[in-house]
């Protein structure tokens, strides 16, 4: 369902052209990595205009831009939105389609309660009205992969209406400050998935698989307040984590149980809105904010150049960075809506509606579900923020790597040393080797417990800073090592006799007349190079403050 265009623009922003290597095209909603190589309705990319985005010439207008976003979630689910088939990805084709996904006459829908009660626990936790009473339609359109002909959904009346999600922004100089930004939720509807087709060109064929079909999936519409991919790409991540916090969907855009479309349009500011393309299923978060400012720089391009926009479908092409035409964008008459007459109006109740004696199995409780909320995202950056002393911009940083929120409170249970320390060296080291061999935080060589000890040994003043860093590189080695064992091979402890300190600061001060004159002459830096001297006299074993402490003393004496 098409999200209407409304104007919220970035005045002056100029738009770059972004290239994209690697990735491949997929049908519609195909997860990454599917066999179909062609997207329906596309003829091939090689007979496509590829538009080269260049800047505005100095002294022309500034545009704006305005995005608007229909996202698809699939539903975590053990069976489908109106059948008893199993969900399950990676299963063999046409395994998991029962008579009614198939379309057989004579099959009737049966609503599945869990896919309901996701969708209002997603209303809830969204801000939206919760719509006691909604209704089930048909929209037809014919494709091979949707036997019926058309698509239960809710087009009339939806579950769900009128919220809001609230999302961070990186700005800044540094892209260090985290902007609080609200995009309006115009509606959450319940509808069914279509099947996919699998794309053939060696042999001409299209295969079909109905193991999709069928599956629920809710489509949360967002209200075109959104300017630019890295908006859109921010606020779809933001989604994404409080579907998984939820568990109504897991979301993984990589299996296609997220996918997003993106209605955009450009205007100069103070005249009419420009007409808007969409660009269908985009199932990757990097894709997503690409294709969008892609398509603006396109749409500049195109209007600058004296040519139209047109009100069309098009498609992200992954390897070629661009997008593509695949058909003319339908009107809601080519759908021709009518109401679902196997399926009567769903009902919702909270306290005060709930009939006297009703059977908790028969009917919904919008209350109840409410009560049962997890904490959302947002209330945890907060928490995050106000337990620990970290900045906003570390709690997004902690929320949005899968896995890295967990990994950090496990290693804060373990270990003695401070909150900030432990953030510091999550954010920094830890991230920082995963991010360098692309690993999850789930692939780490290095556990919560492994850091933990580190940490402690640190914060004892066992070893340097310097050498936990080194116990950390062993550590990611894989060789099943614990730090302390690394520290007591490596014989890496910090030097504890005082004696043995002060002798190695009088040979190097000895040594290093020169370096000692320019000290007493006030050389601030002149103390830090007969402090290095110290550490490597000592194979970088001794503290520095402790270091310092002794050379101001002797050279005071």
């Amino acid at each position: 369902m098409a999200a209407p265009v409304l104007r919220r623009g970035c005045r002056g922003r100029l738009w770059a052209l972004a290239c994209v290597d690697g990735g491949s095209c997929h049908g519609r909603g195909a997860p990454t990595g599917s066999p179909s190589n062609r997207i329906r309705g596309q003829s091939s990319v090689a007979q496509q205009p590829l538009h080269t985005a260049q800047k505005p010439r100095k002294g022309e207008h500034n545009w704006a831009a305005v995005v608007g976003l229909e996202i698809h979630a699939q539903i975590s689910s053990n069976s489908k939105l109106f059948s008893g088939s199993q969900v399950r990805f990676s299963a063999p084709p046409n395994s998991l389609v029962s008579f009614f996904d198939a379309s057989l006459p004579g099959t009737l829908p049966v609503l599945n309660r869990r896919c309901v009660e996701a969708a209002v626990m997603t209303g809830l936790a969204l801000n939206c009205h919760i719509n006691k009473k909604s209704l089930f339609d048909r929209k037809h359109y014919f494709y091979a992969d949707l036997p019926a002909g058309y698509q239960i959904t809710q087009q009339r009346l939806p579950i769900a209406v009128n919220g809001s999600l609230t999302y961070g922004v990186s700005a800044g100089k540094e892209r260090g400050q985290v902007i609080p930004k609200t995009v309006r939720v115009k509606q959450i509807q319940l509808e069914q998935d279509s099947g996919k087709s699998l794309h053939d060109d060696l042999r001409s064929q299209t295969l079909i698989d109905l193991n999709r079909a069928g599956v629920g999936l809710l489509e949360v519409v967002l209200e075109p307040d959104l300017s630019c991919g890295e908006e859109a790409a921010t606020a779809v991540r933001e989604l994404q984590l409080i579907l998984q916090t939820l568990g109504t969907s897991q979301a993984n855009m990589a299996e296609g149980q997220l996918r997003v479309d993106a209605n955009i349009s450009v205007h100069h500011p103070g005249e009419p809105l420009g007409v808007r393309t969409e660009v269908k299923n985009l199932n990757s978060i990097r894709f997503l904010a690409k294709a969008i400012d892609y398509e603006i720089q396109r749409q500049i391009n195109e209007l600058e150049n004296g040519g139209e926009i047109l009100n069309e479908t098009r498609s992200f092409h992954e390897k070629l960075g661009c997008t593509v035409s695949m058909r003319d964008k339908e009107a809601k008459q080519d759908y021709r809506f009518m109401p679902e007459p196997n399926l009567p109006p769903l009902l919702l109740y909270d306290a005060t509606s709930l009939p006297i004696g009703a059977d908790p199995r028969q009917v919904i409780d919008i209350d109840q579900i409410r009560e049962t909320l997890p904490e959302l995202p947002s209330v945890t950056r907060e928490r995050l923020v106000q337990q620990y002393g970290m900045l906003p911009e570390h709690s997004f940083t902690l929320l949005n790597e899968v896995g890295l929120l967990e990994f950090f409170q496990n290693v804060i249970k373990e270990t003695r040393a401070e909150p900030k320390k432990v953030t510091s060296w999550v954010l920094n080291i830890f991230l920082g080797y995963l991010k360098q061999e692309n690993l999850a935080v789930s692939e780490s060589p290095v556990t919560p417990s492994a850091l933990a000890e580190l940490l402690d040994l640190l914060d004892s003043r066992t070893i340097s800073s310097s050498a936990a860093k080194q116990v950390f590189e062993e550590l990611w080695k894989r060789e099943g090592k614990t730090p302390g064992q690394i520290v007591s091979e490596k014989q890496l402890e910090l030097m504890q006799d005082r004696g043995a300190l002060e002798q190695f600061c009088y040979s190097v001060m000895k040594d290093h007349p020169q370096v000692v004159m320019d000290v007493k002459k006030g050389n601030p830096r002149a103390i830090n190079k007969l402090i290095g001297l110290v550490r490597k006299a000592t194979l970088n074993r001794a503290d520095p403050a402790v270091i310092k402490e002794i050379l101001e003393k002797q050279l005071s004496s």
